[in-house]
């Protein structure tokens, strides 16, 4: 089960270097306008923000990798698996439903798995 919660960890730490990406460097373009149903107006105004909304998806990733390799990691997955949960929830409520499908599930099924 040891491996399986790792390898579940690290599909939702790439899905978030993914979110990086797109809001990093792709919200204006076709791509992310595309993802994210924007206008090219809206993407326009709305970039600066999306960057920083993209780095904390980042530093989400990144929690997430040093789970993996560090020498505490159970509970350092724990605490970056629920930080997910809790953004993807606050995300699903507030924004679109959609994020609590992309988001939040695969990180509460990582932290299923990872208690079994």
């Amino acid at each position: 089960m040891h491996l399986v919660s790792q390898i579940l960890i690290a599909l939702v730490a790439l899905l978030h270097f993914y979110f990086l990406a797109l809001e990093m460097f792709f919200w204006d373009k076709p791509l992310g306008r595309k993802v994210f149903n924007l206008t090219p107006e809206f993407a326009a105004a709305s970039k600066t923000l999306a960057a920083n909304q993209g780095l904390y998806n980042g530093f989400l990733a990144a929690g997430l990798i040093w789970s993996l390799v560090g020498s505490h990691g159970f509970h350092v997955a724990i605490f970056f698996l629920t930080c997910v949960i809790i953004a993807g929830i606050y995300g699903g409520l507030t924004v679109n439903r959609k994020i609590f499908f992309v988001q939040a599930l695969p990180a509460l099924i990582a932290l299923i798995v990872l208690h079994l």
